[in-house]
């Protein structure tokens, strides 16, 4: 990796050590990146950089490995791997991974953060819709999804899908990371007065703890016309996670529509997507 410029790379004028606390926007990721604190061999692609996130590529190849794991300090991800990986996958022309499997792939960006920048990764809101289980690891992590400021080197995606099985290939897009210097969680007094003044969500009381805001489920159907959600259905086709709106929603959905009552009995080993109470809104 090249050294990191910390005042290079102004990204429309914005240097990264000269930003305030909190997550960093579109403009200072691309500054960190023109810096040298994200590496990668192949371009970005032109919507990759999101409005406060970084989406994360798959690269070529995937193990299929027996079990989760965090590498601990001092040991490599590829260490690791050498225990406990059973066979590989090539996802250039892509590849299904199964449901009940565990696979890992090492992604496109490399990471050599500021002293003074960490990083966060979690599931695109349309993994997760998919009941895609992913996770970020690093070499010497003690914790899933979490890059600790200055860190220095790869990125490793833990894939296990858990209702559709999936087709992925090198550049698919299933995580993200957000970048933050110094504290960026709000106070709960600091929600309160945000909902005050912004509506956060349209509730009389906002339910304002833990530093967030509690949602509930819309039982009632009122807003979607009596549709409360979907049970996801099993033994369905392959999703491949690159096609958008290409396949029937009711081949892989089953609709769950209100019947007069305030209760939902729920299938623990079924996978559902529910209505919310509340309207969010972001300022």
């Amino acid at each position: 990796m090249r050294p990191l410029n910390r005042t290079a790379g102004q990204g429309g004028g914005v240097q990264v050590d000269q930003l305030k606390p909190g997550i960093l926007p579109s403009q200072a990721i691309a500054a960190l990146h023109e810096a040298g604190g994200i590496v990668t061999k192949r371009a970005f692609d032109d919507d990759q950089i999101q409005p406060a996130s970084l989406d994360l590529r798959l690269g070529r190849t995937a193990w299929r490995i027996r079990a989760s794991f965090l590498p601990g300090a001092g040991t490599s991800v590829k260490q690791r791997l050498e225990d406990l990986a059973l066979h590989k996958l090539d996802l250039a022309d892509g590849a299904v991974l199964e449901t009940g499997c565990v696979y890992l792939v090492q992604l496109f960006e490399k990471l050599r953060l500021p002293a003074d920048v960490s990083a966060a990764t979690n599931p695109k809101s349309s993994t997760g819709r998919l009941d895609v289980f992913t996770r970020v690891i690093t070499d010497g992590a003690r914790a899933f999804d979490a890059i600790p400021a200055g860190y220095e080197g790869p990125l490793f995606l833990e894939i296990s899908p858990r209702t559709f099985p999936i087709l992925a290939r090198t550049g698919s897009r299933l995580s993200q990371v957000r970048f933050r210097r110094g504290v960026s969680r709000l106070s709960d007094l600091e929600l309160l007065t945000l909902q005050s003044a912004e509506q956060l969500v349209n509730a009389e009381k906002p339910d304002v703890v833990g530093g967030g805001i509690a949602v509930g489920v819309d039982l009632a159907g009122e807003a979607w016309g009596g549709l409360l959600g979907f049970r996801a259905k099993r033994h369905t086709g392959v999703v491949d996670v690159d096609r958008r709106n290409a396949l029937d929603v009711e081949d892989f959905w089953e609709p769950i529509r209100a019947r007069g009552r305030t209760s939902l009995v729920l299938d623990p080993d079924a996978f559902y997507i529910l209505a919310s109470r509340e309207a969010v809104q972001v300022p």
